[in-house]
């Protein structure tokens, strides 16, 4: 009987000597499982805004980043970046951080961290608090669109045409040079974000999404005139441009 009661003792104890692993992997494989966090990015055209500002150290965090701008932005930090995200979609980045200290994130297109699109994460420290500078510039505009300056001098009878192809990020236009009269522009997007036509102090078109066309005409004298784009940014990348009226 004696002999049974070790032999049985041995059983037991070689069943949790043998449980004890998977139950130390268990356990392990649910302590890493809580280290992955989620956080929700939002992008407008001049700022980031961060569901939470930091995480502990050695937390993989997903930042799924939604674009609620006009244009194209991406999300960069430690290395790592998303796709370029057109407007109203979201892409995410898996970003893995072992070691504690201050990491800058940012806006990688072309001139859209220097206007605000930037910042500070922090990993198992408290990042410093993000301020977001703005310039406000007032105009007497008389149209609720664009740069306008003035009351364009809108005209019925057309004596050229100039037809107006907008695109990422160019204007292209079917002449360059036209005579003083009435000028009728047609206007079309092409592209694959919003964007409008606008003659510098004379007229502001209206901002129009892809595929979409607008016509209007204005009465032009001699001389250069300036156009561009007045979506935020587009200007800069090169939606900029004079057409000569002789």
């Amino acid at each position: 009987m004696q002999r049974v009661r070790i032999a049985l003792a041995l059983l037991v104890v070689g069943a949790v000597g043998v449980a004890a692993p998977f139950a130390i992997a268990a356990i392990s494989a649910g302590s890493s499982s809580s280290k992955i966090v989620t956080i929700k990015v939002t992008a407008t055209n001049c700022k980031f805004k961060l569901s939470r500002a930091s995480v502990p150290t050695g937390t993989t965090v997903i930042f799924k980043v939604t674009n609620n701008g006009k244009i194209p932005h991406d999300f960069k930090i430690n290395g790592k970046k998303t796709q370029l995200i057109p407007p109203h979609q979201t892409k995410s980045v898996k970003v893995v951080f072992k070691k504690k200290g201050k990491f800058g994130y940012l806006c990688t297109v072309k001139g859209h961290a220097a206007v605000g699109m930037k910042g500070t994460f922090g990993v198992g420290v408290t990042p410093p608090v993000t301020t977001v500078h703005t310039t406000t510039t007032a105009t007497t505009a008389t149209t609720t669109t664009g740069t306008t300056t003035t009351t364009p001098v809108t005209c019925t009878s057309p004596t050229s045409t100039v037809n107006v192809s907008m695109t990422e990020y160019k204007f292209t236009l079917s002449q360059s040079s036209v005579p003083a009269g009435c000028i009728q522009f047609n206007i079309k997007n092409d592209g694959q974000v919003q964007h409008n036509f606008s003659l510098i102090g004379i007229k502001a078109g209206t901002i129009i999404g892809p595929g979409a066309t607008e016509t209007w005409a204005v009465q032009l004298t001699a001389g250069s005139k300036n156009y561009t784009c007045d979506v935020p940014f587009h200007d800069s990348f090169g939606m900029n441009g004079a057409l000569t009226v002789t």
